[in-house]
């Protein structure tokens, strides 16, 4: 069975699932969180996805951001249908070996310019709804792609997390001072709310030419690496821009395994390496 109307979706919540039954399977469940719009947070979530995945994970990716999805564009699955099963919905699997799930609103828009115009209660009942009804099946790794700031949809997720005591957060900031700065209200919220700090990762770090190679400085340069020494977390690393990365996400292809010369790729690489590595300190 499938559906793809955003109001009967809603409706269709299935009222004995409990939330545990879900995501006891899961190992791990992080969030991916920006203080501000256009730092290529979405962009992170899905490479840390794909690259978690090529090592060999099962991978799970939530977009909550409700007002502009854009998980399912970089993954090419825009238009798929979200299937129910007696247990729950069905996650889009962008792989045939169904090692990648997505979910996102998106996929219960009737078209792609369809505005997404909630309150908060709406948009609550929503978010609780994907996190209970969506059946993951013994994943590695659950991402969730949260929007930008500390608003409705960061609380929801919290919320009903709570009680699966989630890895905690990993912040996504540019080099500006204005990105930076807004990372600090991020990290308040996160002490605030509770939520561990996986590390930070300073994203748009350099531009990579697409003919030589060569990174060039373009918004300055350890603003982000700066901001994690004063607060004592963790520095993931630094991701610098390549044009080849925007195009796959065009595309919907896989930039990591495309584009393996490019130094985007290698920082993304050993972001990921280090990803898992702290992880394994949680088990």
């Amino acid at each position: 069975m499938y559906f793809k109307r955003l109001d009967d979706s809603i409706s269709m919540a299935s009222p004995n699932v409990n939330l545990s039954d879900h995501l006891s399977s899961v190992k791990h469940v992080i969030l991916v969180l920006s203080g501000k719009g256009g730092v290529g947070k979405s962009t992170v979530a899905t490479q840390l996805a794909v690259g978690l995945k090529l090592k060999g994970k099962k991978i799970g990716l939530l977009d909550v951001d409700l007002c502009g999805p854009s998980v399912p564009k970089m993954f090419a699955v825009e238009g798929k249908d979200i299937h129910q099963c007696p247990e729950g919905w069905l996650p889009v699997y962008v792989d045939k070996e169904q090692q990648l799930g997505v979910m996102s609103i998106a996929f219960l828009l009737d078209g792609k310019d369809d505005a997404v115009v909630w309150r908060g209660p709406k948009k609550t009942a929503m978010i609780k709804q994907f996190l209970s009804d969506v059946v993951w099946r013994d994943i590695d790794y659950l991402i969730i792609d949260t929007p930008p700031g500390t608003s409705d949809e960061h609380l929801s997720v919290i919320d009903n997390l709570k009680a699966y005591n989630p890895d905690g957060a990993i912040l996504v900031t540019s080099p500006q001072a204005v990105a930076v700065g807004d990372v600090v209200r991020e990290l308040t919220f996160c002490k605030k709310t509770h939520i561990p700090i996986i590390g930070l990762i300073e994203n748009m770090s350099g531009f990579v030419c697409p003919h030589c190679t060569e990174c060039t400085n373009v918004f300055s340069k350890g603003g982000g690496e700066s901001l994690a020494k004063k607060y004592h977390i963790p520095f993931l690393g630094s991701i610098p821009l390549d044009p080849q990365l925007t195009q796959c996400l065009e595309e919907g292809k896989s930039f990591l395994e495309h584009c393996k010369s490019s130094p985007t790729v290698t920082a993304l690489n050993k972001v990921i390496e280090k990803l898992i590595l702290v992880d394994r300190d949680f088990l």
